[in-house]
């Protein structure tokens, strides 16, 4: 559980941020150089880089050099984290109102 909470952390943390979610759905539209993808926003190349070294970090983005180019691809499986997550919260509070709802309904009964 610790492990995949420490997981999860870094994840979060990378998308706290409206630059780097920008970046990752940038990506979600296929690869890019890390030029094309900063030249999108108005911040210096080496403030980029700390944006994207924070997402590869957390496993969002895999990074590769190709001669004199770093290549950015979206790793869609790090995402399954976040979607795993959330199902079981939303599980959770369905499961939470569905109780609230029998208790209110007894409540109500004659």
């Amino acid at each position: 559980m610790a492990q995949y909470s420490a997981e999860l952390d870094g994840v979060f943390l990378a998308l706290a941020d409206p630059t780097r979610r920008a970046v990752l759905g940038r990506l979600g539209e296929g690869r890019a150089s890390v030029g094309d993808l900063a030249r999108l926003f108005p911040m210096t190349l080496p403030s980029f880089m700390k944006h994207v070294r924070t997402l590869e970090q957390s496993g969002l983005i895999r990074t590769e050099k190709i001669g004199r180019v770093r290549l950015c691809a979206l790793d869609r499986d790090r995402l399954a984290l976040v979607d795993s997550w959330l199902a079981e919260q939303r599980a959770n509070w369905v499961a939470r109102t569905d109780r609230l709802e029998q208790f209110l309904t007894i409540k109500e009964s004659p």
